[in-house]
């Protein structure tokens, strides 16, 4: 059984994993955030021995060992009754994050709607990542070099995968606006009153 799935897209900052949480708080929906899954890993199985051996090393993690973190994070939650797939869509945030990751997910999940948290004013995310990373106390994440690289990857990387999926199931939202305007406009696409779809902004 495939699992009816949402995936909040967009760069670092566009605020898709603040629009997880509020909307993993609306029953008949539950969020994965993938951040979640990496910091909550039990290093003694198999996959998670195997996650820690690279990312230990500041390597990049293979896609196959990413999505089976996933996977597992998933069923653990399928197991303690806090997912039940046959009622609740998954919402994800933060994977799949590359077009290797998209198609391995392919035979898991049933992608319905794919929303595209839009921000092109850079600034405005440098801005929001700059703030997050100071009141996270991450300082290293403050760093100006660092966020342009992370933008940077998302371009290269992440963005690709926006064209994997169906045009239509693609919704574009506009993240400048604020966080409560996001949501209305994203519950207002799940409940069939916006027919907007467009991937092509950026």
């Amino acid at each position: 059984m495939k699992y009816r799935t949402f995936i909040l897209f967009g760069a670092p900052g566009s605020g898709k994993g603040t629009q997880g949480k509020t909307l993993g708080t609306i029953p008949r929906f539950f969020h994965c955030p993938c951040g979640d899954v990496f910091r909550s890993i039990d290093t003694r199985t198999k996959v998670g021995k195997a996650f820690l051996e690279y990312s230990s090393k500041g390597q990049l993690v293979p896609d196959d060992i990413t999505v089976e973190l996933w996977k597992e994070a998933i069923h653990a939650a399928v197991d303690a009754h806090k997912f039940k797939p046959d009622i609740d869509i998954l919402v994800l945030d933060g994977i799949p994050r590359n077009l290797g990751q998209a198609k391995i997910m392919q035979e898991m999940i049933d992608v319905e709607k794919v929303f595209h948290l839009s921000c092109p004013n850079r600034e405005t995310l440098f801005g929001r990542l700059k703030k997050r990373a100071l009141k996270d106390n991450r300082l290293d994440d403050a760093n100006e070099q660092v966020i342009q690289r992370r933008l940077d990857i998302y371009e290269s990387e992440s963005k690709p995968v926006l064209v994997y999926y169906p045009k239509d199931s693609v919704t574009v939202i506009d993240a400048m606006q604020t966080p409560s305007k996001v949501l209305f406009d994203i519950l207002a696409s799940v409940n069939g009153m916006d027919g907007h779809h467009d991937s092509a902004a950026v």
